[in-house]
């Protein structure tokens, strides 16, 4: 049973790739990036609720009023970092913008660590994080080298970063619901409204949802993989742990990544498996696993 965890903590990870790629269809059928984004964030909160329904824990959502206001705004980093994706995966490849993401990640955890910043247990800093974090900037040299536009890098690493911020601005608000979906209902109905008003402010035209007719069907694979993913994640920490978990999600993230790079899935360019670009994933899933476990 331990094993299939740790092999689901894997896919969970992997489907944030194939969400990124899917995404790409959908703003090529919309015609916008933040209406893609609006679409899948909103879809993804209709499947969350109907699976809160499902297994009877909607109820949980009565207790948000008693929660502090902050713990329901873990949702504001979904917008920034499905944003990025659809921006950065034809610009740069999966792999180069999963390893700026997963870059991010790395360093925004370790901050949270050292710090205890946002109710996480303060953990110092030992040699093999110091080893882990040199390994992680090191594959993600190798893998960003042929990225000329630091504007691109900067994203990547902030869409990356938010994620474990995200993650325990949710934890806080898990204490208050006591219900994992309920937790990634409101995270992504607060993600929605974001994106929404992002819509509205910079007077971006409604999406024209005529030519989605003609887009492949996993062009709408992006909002089960979002909430796959939040679920996943909830539900597997209790389990096996937030160190296991965030080391399987970031690695099976960058695996899947190289795969869709390499034989071009998804109707992503084909970039080759390298020498240099398998030397990069490494490090970055070395050190990745460094950071976590050691």
């Amino acid at each position: 049973m331990y094993f299939v965890l740790l092999g689901s903590a894997l896919l969970a990870g992997a489907l944030l790739a194939v969400q990124a790629s899917a995404n790409l269809q959908l703003t090529r059928a919309v015609g916008t990036p933040y209406g893609a984004s609006a679409l899948q964030l909103g879809l993804a909160a209709v499947v969350l609720a109907l699976l809160a329904a499902a297994t009877g824990t909607i109820g949980a959502l009565a207790l948000v009023t008693e929660a502090e206001p902050w713990h329901l705004l873990g949702g504001l980093a979904s917008p920034l970092y499905i944003t990025s994706g659809i921006l950065l995966f034809p610009r740069l490849g999966a792999l180069a913008a999963v390893g700026l993401f997963v870059t991010g990640q790395v360093f925004a955890s370790l901050a949270l660590d050292l710090f205890g910043l946002l109710g996480v247990p303060q953990r110092p800093v030992s040699a093999g994080v110091v080893v882990g974090a040199v390994a992680v900037l090191a594959g993600i040299t190798v893998l960003s080298r042929p990225v000329r536009a630091s504007g691109w890098i900067a994203l990547g690493l902030a869409a990356g970063a938010v994620l474990p911020v995200q993650g325990a601005v949710n934890a806080r608000l898990r204490a208050d619901l006591h219900a994992p979906l309920a937790v990634a209902l409101v995270s992504f109905t607060v993600a929605t409204l974001a994106i929404v008003v992002v819509l509205l402010l910079s007077r971006t035209p409604a999406p024209d949802l005529a030519p989605v007719r003609d887009m492949p069907w996993w062009g709408w694979l992006g909002a089960g993989c979002a909430a796959a993913y939040v679920t996943a994640t909830f539900l597997l920490i209790p389990e096996i742990g937030a160190a296991v978990t965030v080391a399987l999600t970031v690695t099976g993230q960058q695996v899947a990544s190289a795969v869709v790079d390499h034989f071009g899935l998804f109707r992503m360019p084909r970039r080759p498996f390298t020498a240099a670009r398998g030397t990069g994933l490494a490090l970055l899933v070395a050190g990745s696993l460094l950071v976590q476990f050691v």
